[in-house]
């Protein structure tokens, strides 16, 4: 296993509403937000596409990168991933290091 100095901070969330509930709390307080989100769409509670559809919602002026990150080869989930405009990407676990470097701005 080789790591990768991807980020300096991260948030871990357990489920879709967790992360949702969390990310406005952080968003409509106007503290310092993620620059990117990975988002599993097999989670608990909420899935990734619950989380979406309700993150969107949020009023928000910064443009945060979104890569959906699954185990996923359904050909619907990756057309019903090409809906939402700001998704980054569809990436298919697991996620090599290639690919990481790629997030990277």
């Amino acid at each position: 296993m080789q790591s990768v100095n991807f980020c300096k901070e991260y948030m871990v969330f357990s489920n879709g509403k967790e992360a949702y509930d969390n990310l406005k709390k952080i968003i409509l307080n106007d503290e310092k937000q993620p620059d990117v989100i990975l988002l599993d769409l097999n989670m608990p509670i909420w899935d990734g596409w619950e989380f979406l559809d309700e993150f969107i919602k949020i009023p928000n002026e910064k443009k945060i990168h979104i890569y959906i990150i699954t185990s996923s080869i359904d050909p619907a989930d990756i057309e019903r991933a090409k809906a939402y405009d700001f998704i980054s990407n569809y990436i298919v676990k697991p996620i090599t290091m290639d690919e990481l470097k790629k997030m990277m701005f």
